[in-house]
C-alpha cells in the first residue's frame, strides 16, 4: 500500500475543500466539478512541491 505525506494529504483537503466552495479550477480555467479530479489536483501540487507521493502509473 502506498503511503501519502502529511503535506500531500492537506493538499488534497484543501483541493477538496475549494472544489465544494466552486472556486477550483483546472490548468484551462473549468471550474472543477467532481471530487476525482479535485483530488487529482491536490496531489498533482503536493508532486510539485516535493512531498512524498507515488508516481502516477
Amino acid at each position: 500500500m502506498a503511503k501519502y505525506s502529511k503535506k500531500a494529504g492537506e493538499k488534497v483537503e484543501q483541493a477538496v475543500h475549494e472544489e465544494k466552495e466552486g472556486k477550483l479550477k483546472t490548468g484551462t480555467g473549468a471550474k472543477v466539478t467532481s471530487k476525482k479530479q479535485a483530488i487529482a489536483i491536490g496531489l498533482s501540487e503536493a508532486r510539485k512541491e516535493g512531498a512524498k507521493v507515488p508516481k502516477k502509473k
